[in-house]
């Protein structure tokens, strides 16, 4: 039986009621099948029926398999999207068009009613009763965008999803209709087939075309009429069967999903909403589609609708889609929007393309995303997205720079071969220049002198040079050698013969065979008494030489292009040996540098490790830490039990403090432990203990807190910014130590990644040549009188100078006007309105001594709350002699107060400057400038040198030592001296320790000045007597000499620090920089850098040290003799170990890499005690 069946999607789902009575089945007498569609009402075809008659032995058939086309990943349960039909050029087209959420999405209200597709469907009964699509009848399907493609019966579904946008909202023929909600039938088993019992009976008819056939079932599966099928069909056949089924669960699918849109439009109009989207659930991995009401939001007199939007508080993937007109009843809008897999929350604004926003009353709108990632877990996710983006941007980053670099290279090259083939015609024309002349004024032969067979000769030839020996200086000698070049020395000594006495001649004439050179004009030689190197007594020709025109033989053009191109590769060869002398120079430096650097920030992690440590010392981002903490070194001491409390980023991590944690104990029964989760944008950990999880008793470390670096994070700790308000900076205004500290420690803090300002005095001695780029600045005008502000760069610091009009600063000096209260205590209330006016929010205003110290009380006065409130003020005590009461007052109103060594922090502990203020006062101890003292790149010594060649490096020093300053040049222990000869530096046992070198067969050199005139004369008189009794072993120079106080320093076997109080002190720094050993009194800073060799191996190991000099208590002859003699004595008897010494000192880092690690807990402290 042939069925004309032409269906549209009205005709298949429009009225059920009228085509099958009982549902669609096939009824045979004993066993059957039937075709399961989930709809009990017939079908009620708009124009025509059909009757369709089946046979009852389908158990008998073979059940074929059908292929439905899926989407290619799984869909979220409930209304979900399902594939459209469509063609190929179609999917191709989608592909072009971008991903999903792409603007030309279409949605509700796009489809129109036109357009109509259609697609032939043949029935066959004897195929198991599955519905299948020929060519020659017709589906009829309304789509403006999918077409089917017939050909050779094969259905392609193109599209991976079928949104209710795909669907037109009206009941116009051609588009699916619903009757009512009780007749929504689950569609998980449309075209299924599934075995009944039930007897045979007809089938009730449907209308086709007008006319009624009525088709009979029976046993033996005949069908009247023409045959719909045949049992040949192929698997495409099957497959398009399949498809079919899927598209009419798919149009099933999409108009529930269309009804159900319907309805929540009405109810959120109804209730005044105007959003909502579909489905309601929004899960992950899933298109959704958002629907606006125009008319409800701030949008209503707009033509154009957008939104803007991103995932988990804007965090996540932006976007932008423009919503375009449904046909839902209103004035709703909508746009399909794709939701990641990572989201937990969709945030989105509505806007008109330009200024017109509906932001949900600046709360913006979002949706919760269910199912999916929760915040934690997305900040986990982000962060590691993060990382991978971070790197990637650093290989970029690297990546551009070698190019800039490979770039800069190539630019320099040429520029350098321009410059040497420049140099080379330069050079080229002043040879040319000589050989001519020489040239001129060579000759064939000196009368009774010399002379050469044959007189006549080219280059290669060979000739013989005779010379009379009595006419010259060598009339004795036994030997004549002649020591010979060409064309003006040209290439060196190129001719070495020795001559013989010459039978043939009479008198004195001695005679060699030469080869004349090639590529010789004029031959160059002088006679001497022996060979090259032996040779005692020289006739030059009274210094002139001899030189013999070689006649045949004269340079041409050609000759001298070679000549230029043998200049220009010897000037290119030399340029690369010194460049890459220089290169591999720079690069040791650099690594011994990071070497030393990390050495220094292991011992820095360590230097509590009494207390407590980390297992890792290094920590990581991502990874878990254990902290492991000894109480019985704290105040905690006893305590039951410790509870460790931690958070990341100085406190301020996103997620704020963890939950206190009960340590617990460890192996070793006196430390407990607890184990930490580092997050991957930690920079910084920090942590606290407690004795119970409420608080009480709390070792936060004299309130510092304990902080540990963390390595490899995300997240960077934010720079500082940090200004130093000083009165003296090295090198253009350095009277003493803090001119040092100013520039070192703000150069090692700058270093490590913070911003670093300085604001000084502009005296009129300063020394100018040290600053970069000084400009005037601006000019303000403050205290009666304008101010200029000149800027420059100075080791690399930005320096700004205040000039004031009133000459406070024109008096040729730092120090030492009489009214010097009243001009520092001016220029700090004119740096501090310098930093209001223009608008400075540093971080930390940092003060020294009592020259600036002023600025502390002015600020905390007059600028709190007047500007500049974000600030924090530091205060360092560099030296306490001076100012008391001003750094008194500064100490008062400091956030935070240092001095220069832990020691000295004790010893002044109790002046009543200091005394009430201890619990912000620290010791930090202050460092040198590694590379300004740097024995393996120092331009002052003879030698470069580091540890691994110290012995051979201070012995050429030492060497240049005695011969600049006329001291005998002998192997003797050598005694350095480089002080300011003050009461302060101990002269009375400098005076002594000189003394008692000489009487110990050793050598003296002192380099000192001293402002008292009383003391200079004294030294005065003490270099002439020292001068005449030990004149090879004794020199005083008496005024600061830069150049050689790096040569003694070097040459120097010991250097003398007897301070009677000694704040920090850099000498014994700068001398075990270089490798020679301090010998120093007990005192304040000296006594926390030099550990004695034979008593302090215990302090020095507690330091992570080793001892490294010599040192004693007193303040008489005998305590420096204790510790001289012993360093002498180690100097003469145990050479190999003195030796091993000095190698050991110049290992330990004595630079600012340690004290700006203080510094920078200082300032975070002072920032948090705020």
């Amino acid at each position: 039986m042939e069925i004309s069946l032409q269906v549209n999607c009205r005709t298949a789902l429009g009225d059920r009621r009228n085509c099958f009575g009982a549902g669609l089945f096939f009824a045979p007498t004993g066993h059957c099948r039937q075709l399961s569609l989930p709809w009990r009402r017939e079908f009620k075809a708009g124009w025509g029926s059909f009757c369709i008659k089946a046979g009852a032995d389908f158990s008998r058939r073979r059940q074929k398999k059908t292929s439905t086309a899926r989407p290619k990943d799984p869909g979220p349960k409930g209304f979900v999207p399902r594939p459209p039909i469509g063609t190929s050029n179609q999917k191709r087209d989608k592909k072009s068009t971008g991903a999903k959420g792409d603007l030309s999405t279409q949605t509700v209200g796009e489809i129109s009613g036109g357009n109509k597709k259609t697609l032939d469907v043949k029935i066959d009964a004897d195929e198991e009763g599955t519905i299948e699509f020929s060519q020659e009848k017709k589906i009829e399907v309304v789509d403006t965008n999918d077409e089917i493609i017939g050909e050779a019966g094969q259905l392609s579904l193109l599209h991976e999803t079928l949104s209710v946008s795909q669907i037109n909202q009206g009941g116009e023929n051609g588009n699916i209709s619903m009757i009512d909600e009780e007749d929504v039938i689950d569609t998980s088993n449309i075209g299924d087939i599934r075995d009944v019992d039930s007897k045979e009976k007809p089938l009730e008819c449907a209308k086709i075309d007008g006319t009624s056939r009525e088709t009979n079932v029976d046993t033996d599966d005949e069908v009247s009429g023409e045959t719909i099928g045949r049992e040949t069909e192929t698997d495409t056949d099957d497959k398009i069967n399949g498809e079919a089924s899927q598209l009419l669960k798919l149009e099933l699918g999409a108009n529930l999903r269309r009804q159900e849109i319907e309805r929540i439009a009405e109810e959120s109009f109804s209730l005044g909403n105007k959003l909502f989207v579909y489905p309601p659930m929004v899960k992950p991995d899933q298109d959704i589609e958002v629907f606006l009401n125009r008319s409800l939001s701030a949008l209503s007199n707009e033509p154009n609708v957008l939104i803007r939007g991103a995932f988990n508080n804007w965090r996540w993937k932006s976007f932008t889609i423009r919503l375009n007109k449904t046909t839902l009843s209103g004035d709703w809008w909508s746009c399909q929007v794709h939701v990641p897999r990572e989201a937990y929350k969709v945030d989105f604004v509505f806007f008109n393309g330009q200024n017109v926003y509906d932001n949900n009353d600046k709360k913006d709108f979002s949706i919760p995303v269910d199912g999916g990632m929760d915040a934690l877990e997305f900040e986990d996710f982000f962060l590691e997205e993060k990382r991978k983006e971070l790197e990637k941007l650093a290989k970029e980053q690297a990546e551009r720079e070698r190019q800039e670099q490979e770039k800069r290279r190539m630019e320099a090259e040429k520029a350098t071969k321009e410059e040497d083939m420049s140099l080379a015609r330069v050079e080229t024309e002043r040879k040319k220049e000589e050989l001519q002349q020489l040239i001129k004024k060579a000759v064939k032969s000196i009368d009774n002198v010399w002379y050469i067979e044959p007189s006549e000769f080219k280059s290669k030839d060979l000739v013989r040079l005779y010379y009379n020996r009595s006419s010259g200086p060598l009339p004795h000698a036994k030997e004549v050698w002649i020591h010979g070049g060409h064309n003006n020395w040209k290439d060196g000594l190129s001719i070495v013969e020795r001559l013989v006495k010459s039978s043939s001649k009479d008198g004195d004439w001695w005679h060699a065979d030469v080869v004349v050179p090639d590529q010789a004009f004029v031959l160059d030689w002088v006679f001497a008494d022996g060979p090259p190197h032996n040779a005692i007594v020289y006739d030059n020709n009274r210094r002139q030489d001899f030189h013999a025109i070689v006649t045949k033989t004269t340079p041409d053009e050609e000759y001298w292009v070679r000549e230029e191109q043998l200049i220009y590769r010897k000037l290119q060869e030399e340029r690369r040996l010194r460049e890459e002398a220089i290169r591999a120079k720079a690069e040791r430096t650099a690594r011994m540098k990071a070497e030393t650097k990390e050495r220094t920030l292991k011992k820095f992690l360590l230097s509590q490790k009494h207390i407590v440590f980390t297992e890792p010392v290094d920590v990581q981002a991502g990874s878990t830490v254990t902290v492991s903490y000894n109480p019985c070194n704290t105040n905690l001491n006893g305590k039951p039990e410790i509870w460790f409390r931690c958070s990341f980023n100085r406190w301020t991590h996103r997620n704020g403090p963890l939950p206190p944690q009960r340590m617990l104990p460890a192996e070793n029964g006196t430390h407990v432990k607890a184990s930490v989760k580092v997050p991957l944008d930690a920079y910084m950990m920090d942590f606290v203990f407690s004795e119970r999880e409420d608080g009480g008793i709390f070792d936060n470390n004299y309130g510092m807190d304990y902080h540990i670096p963390v390595f490899g994070g995300i997240v960077k700790e934010p720079p500082m910014h940090i200004i130093h308000i000083a009165v003296e900076m090295a090198p253009i205004a350095k009277v003493g130590g803090l001119g040092d500290v100013v520039t070192s420690l703000s150069r090692a803090v700058q270093d490590l990644n913070h911003n670093v300002d300085i604001v000084l005095p502009k005296y009129d001695c300063l020394n100018l040549s040290n600053v970069k780029d000084f400009q005037c600045h601006k000019n303000y005008f403050w205290g009666g009188t304008e101010i200029k502000v000149w800027h420059g760069k100075v080791e690399g610091l930005s320096v700004f100078f205040l000039e004031p009009q009133n000459g406070f600063f024109q008096a040729g000096c730092v120090y030492g006007c009489g009214n010097d209260a009243e001009r520092f205590g001016f220029f700090c209330h004119a740096a501090l309105e310098f930093l209001h006016q223009n608008g400075f929010h540093p971080d930390i205003i940092h003060c020294h001594d009592w020259s600036s110290a002023p600025v502390a009380w002015l600020f905390k006065e007059q600028y709190t709350h007047y500007g500049l409130s974000k600030a924090r003020v530091v205060f360092t005590i560099h030296n306490l002699e001076f100012g008391a009461h001003f750094i008194a007052k500064a100490m008062a109103n400091s956030d935070k107060a240092t001095t220069v060594s832990p020691t000295y922090s004790r010893e002044v502990a109790g002046n009543p400057a200091v005394a009430p203020h201890l619990r912000k006062f620290h010791g930090i101890i202050n460092g040198i400038d590694p590379d300004i003292w740097d024995p393996y790149n120092d331009k002052f010594i003879p030698v470069s040198y580091t540890s691994e060649n110290v012995v051979e490096g201070k012995r050429a020093a030492k060497e240049a030592l005695q011969q600049r300053l006329g001291l005998k040049r002998d192997d003797l222990p050598l005694l350095g001296v480089i002080s300011r000869l003050t009461h302060q530096k101990g002269i009375h046992l400098i005076k002594h320790a000189i003394w008692r070198t000489l009487e110990r067969g050793g050598q003296v050199v002192l380099l000192g000045s001293a402002p008292d005139p009383r003391i200079q004369n004294d030294f005065v008189n003490m270099a002439n007597e020292l001068h005449s009794l030990h004149h090879d072993r004794a020199r005083f120079c008496l005024a600061y000499d830069e150049p050689l106080s790096h040569l003694i320093y070097a040459g120097s076997d010991f250097i003398l620090v007897p301070s009677i109080f000694e704040p920090c002190g850099l000498t014994q720094l700068i001398a075990m920089r270089y490798g020679s050993i301090p010998v120093v009194r007990k005192t304040g800073g000296l006594y926390d850098t030099v550990f004695d060799v034979d008593h302090d191996r215990d302090r020095a190991q507690a330091q992570d040290l080793e001892p490294n000099g010599f040192s004693f208590d007193g303040a008489d002859a005998g305590g420096v003799d204790y510790a001289l003699n012993r360093a002498i004595t180690a100097w003469y008897e145990g050479r190999d170990w003195f030796n091993s010494l000095c190698k050991t000192v110049m290992e330990q880092d004595w630079s600012w890499n340690r004290p700006a690690l203080d510094y920078l807990e200082l300032y975070h402290a002072a920032r948090k005690s705020a």
